[in-house]
């Protein structure tokens, strides 16, 4: 998976220049990182993350995270998947009980590189997030254990719902693509 990565990133086009800065700080850790994908790698490693928008492609669905307490998309970590995509869509699914989910695109939508703090034995780490831009065919989920709660946001309203900057730059990359 490591290879398909690497060229998956390489052909990515960021959107601004934190995008640009994540977008190579998630390279040279792929050219570093053998394991970059698992856990036990203390440095950080590769999660998938989905940016599920409704059917119209008007709301995105937020996760309230239950170990970081803040509004964020859908996403984790690679398990048994044989492709990032499909880690993303699994996460997706297992997190809002929507299986009518699917890829919008192939190629990465955005990437983030952000710190997760220590709790209980895990050691302070980075996520090298990797997401891909998801359309649900229906809006009714069901609140995983991962949750506390789940929601449709309008696109419009997200800044009512989080500050999170990637967040919101995934917000302004819907709304420009929904613009063209």
């Amino acid at each position: 998976m490591r290879e398909v990565l690497i060229e998956l990133v390489t052909n990515h086009t960021p959107f601004d220049d934190t995008e640009r800065e994540h977008t190579m700080s998630t390279l040279e850790f792929l050219h570093k990182n053998k394991n970059c994908t698992s856990t036990d790698n203390l440095k950080g490693h590769i999660t998938a993350s989905a940016w599920v928008l409704s059917p119209q492609r008007t709301e995105t669905l937020l996760t309230h995270h239950k170990k970081l307490n803040r509004w964020l998309q859908l996403g984790g970590h690679i398990e048994d998947d044989a492709t990032i995509q499909e880690a993303a869509l699994r996460e997706a699914v297992e997190e809002s009980g929507i299986e009518n989910i699917h890829l919008i695109q192939d190629s990465i939508f955005d990437i983030d590189v952000h710190l997760i703090p220590a709790r209980k034995e895990v050691a302070e780490h980075y996520h090298y997030d990797i997401r891909f831009s998801l359309q649900a065919e229906r809006t009714d989920f069901v609140i995983s254990d991962e949750s506390n709660d789940l929601a449709w946001v309008k696109l419009t309203d997200i800044g009512d719902f989080v500050s999170e900057e990637s967040v919101l730059r995934m917000c302004r990359k819907s709304k420009q693509v929904d613009a063209l």
